[in-house]
């Protein structure tokens, strides 16, 4: 089993309102078998980290549309989106681009 993977998770733009209202949080990811991938960290952090209103953050096992994700800068679509493994010390953003809610 491969040991916790630390994440560095940032929510923006009003996505901080489902969590508490904290935009940045330092996470361990459980160890493992196999890697962690995006896929796998979205239904984490909709089981241990969003705290109401969970349609405004993901739709099925993804993001919602109009939830820009960046993965170390880059936008999660260049990097594979819920395909992407993740490394050891991640950045991980996620920006509300919804307004008006």
């Amino acid at each position: 089993m491969a040991a916790p993977l630390g994440l560095h998770l940032e929510f923006g733009g009003g996505a901080e309102l489902l969590f508490d209202g904290v935009k940045n949080h330092h996470v361990a990811l459980p160890g493992q078998s196999d890697p962690w991938d995006m896929k796998q960290l979205l239904a984490w952090i909709r089981g241990n980290m969003l705290k109401e209103r969970p349609e405004l953050f993901m739709q099925g096992d993804t993001v919602r549309p109009g939830i820009l994700v960046l993965i170390n800068d880059a936008d999660w679509e260049l990097m594979g989106e819920l395909e992407y493994q993740l490394q050891d010390q991640d950045n991980v953003v996620f920006i509300s681009t919804l307004h008006g809610g």
